[in-house]
């Protein structure tokens, strides 16, 4: 029932590194996974003027239908029960499926699942995408990556994860519009005794 708070919380944080000048909008990025996911999904269709980016693993999106998933069970403890009417209220409250709205304008997404994901279903990154696609009004990419070859994170091929990483900071080196330097020519700009070899 106090769920709302978390999202507050960290949107409370975003804020104040904004107004404390260590970022602005256009160079904040966020990234979470699992409950994590859920914390990107709901500040994302909270805020979605305070990110440049949202990256978001595995995440829950459909908080309404969490609990009909073969896992679901387990996550009743925490989010609660749609079968209890004040819980359902809260749950729909902040779905961030529930929550996207048509003509906004949403930053650069980017959701990563699995086929053989156990604890979250993958249906809820693939349709958190296509939602947010039909209702994006910006020029930012929203973009689903999933892979046949991982889970929920655990148990996944080490040559996977580092797939995984290289295309999130592809990701978002394209949206912050970080440019690649060649650091050989600040190796030969060293001083001898300590130049990287």
């Amino acid at each position: 029932m106090k769920k709302q708070n978390v999202f507050d919380d960290f949107i409370a944080c975003a804020e104040w590194l904004i107004k404390s000048g260590y970022t602005t909008p256009q160079k904040l990025v966020i990234e979470g996974a699992s409950n994590g996911g859920l914390l990107m999904g709901a500040a994302l269709t909270q805020r979605p003027d305070l990110f440049r980016a949202v990256v978001s693993h595995v995440g829950i999106y459909d908080s309404l239908r969490t609990e009909l998933e073969p896992n679901g069970e387990f996550n009743v403890t925490e989010f609660g029960t749609v079968k209890n009417p004040e819980q359902f209220k809260a749950l729909y409250a902040y779905s961030p499926y529930h929550r996207i709205m048509d003509g906004a304008h949403y930053p650069a997404v980017l959701l990563l699942t699995g086929d053989h994901d156990g604890r979250v279903n993958p249906f809820h990154s693939r349709k958190m995408t296509a939602r947010l696609q039909a209702a994006n009004k910006s020029k930012y990419p929203i973009l689903l990556r999933t892979t046949a070859a991982a889970g929920h994170g655990m148990g996944t091929a080490l040559d996977e994860r580092i797939a995984q990483e290289a295309d999130v900071f592809a990701f978002l080196f394209d949206q912050l519009r970080i440019k690649y330097r060649d650091v050989s020519e600040h190796r030969k700009a060293l001083p001898a005794e300590t130049a990287v070899k």
